[in-house]
């Protein structure tokens, strides 16, 4: 596992480390790294990602979808960044 800094955005790419830790992946987790493109998350993963940071976090039902859907569609590919933004307005304003 890397060395991560405080705070969500190290918390959040922590999580990440651990949900891929036996994928035996090649990239390293930084906040620019898209979670399809350089992680190779398949919608599972995702599903299992939003349920590992609900639960890190204690927070049910944070409202991905939000995060996820676009004009009724799901989006492409997503940045650890644009999650810890979506992480972080979240626990500010809950």
């Amino acid at each position: 596992m890397q060395a991560v800094e405080p705070g969500v955005d190290g918390q959040l790419i922590t999580i990440l480390s651990d949900l891929t830790e036996e994928w035996g992946l090649d990239e390293e987790i930084r906040l620019e790294s898209k979670i399809v493109a350089d992680l190779e998350f398949e919608s599972i993963d995702i599903i299992q990602l939003v349920v590992a940071i609900e639960k890190h976090f204690a927070r049910r039902n944070m409202g991905f979808d939000e995060l996820l859907m676009k004009d009724g569609k799901y989006v492409d590919d997503l940045s650890v960044q644009q999650i810890s933004t979506f992480v972080k307005k979240k626990l500010v304003t809950e």
